[in-house]
């Protein structure tokens, strides 16, 4: 009986709790960088596809908004010196930037970026492996680009 209970009442926290929709360390849609401070060209540019079928807002510990794909658009390994990050995307869409980074620490932005765009910068970015996602508003994917910079505008 006790045991019954137990089980019951894990089942019923585990679907009750928001699961994770992103697949962390799943193979990226676009892109696999690897990028040390100094890198040329900067920026450098992705072009993706942003949008997907999964409700940004289920990202662990984060306020995150639009829709987005499991799998990460890109996954940037970055060796970082003194200069900041800075990841944004530019599209004709109103698009949304989900950001999970070294530390698994999850990062959003809308409208940063300037306009509909958005940008999540680092001051101080961390050693190793940034998974990026774009999305969007829309029920239809978009284009988009990334732009991968260390320079300030």
């Amino acid at each position: 009986m006790i045991r019954t209970a137990v089980c019951a009442a894990a089942l019923a926290a585990m679907v009750a709790s928001p699961s994770l929709a992103q697949e962390i360390g799943a193979q990226p849609t676009f892109a696999d960088l690897t990028l040390e401070a100094g890198f040329e060209p900067d920026p450098q540019r992705i072009e993706v596809t942003a949008g997907g079928n999964i409700d940004a807002e289920r990202t662990s510990g984060a306020e995150c908004v639009g829709m987005i794909a499991s799998a990460p658009d890109i996954r940037l390994t970055y060796s970082p010196d003194e200069l900041p990050l800075h990841i944004k995307v530019s599209s004709k869409e109103d698009t949304t930037l989900v950001i999970n980074d070294p530390n698994g620490n999850w990062f959003c932005d809308d409208d940063s970026g300037g306009g509909e765009n958005p940008m999540v910068s680092f001051d101080d970015p961390q050693e190793g492996v940034y998974e990026i996602w774009v999305g969007t508003y829309e029920d239809e994917p978009v284009p988009a680009i990334v732009e991968i910079t260390e320079l300030d505008d």
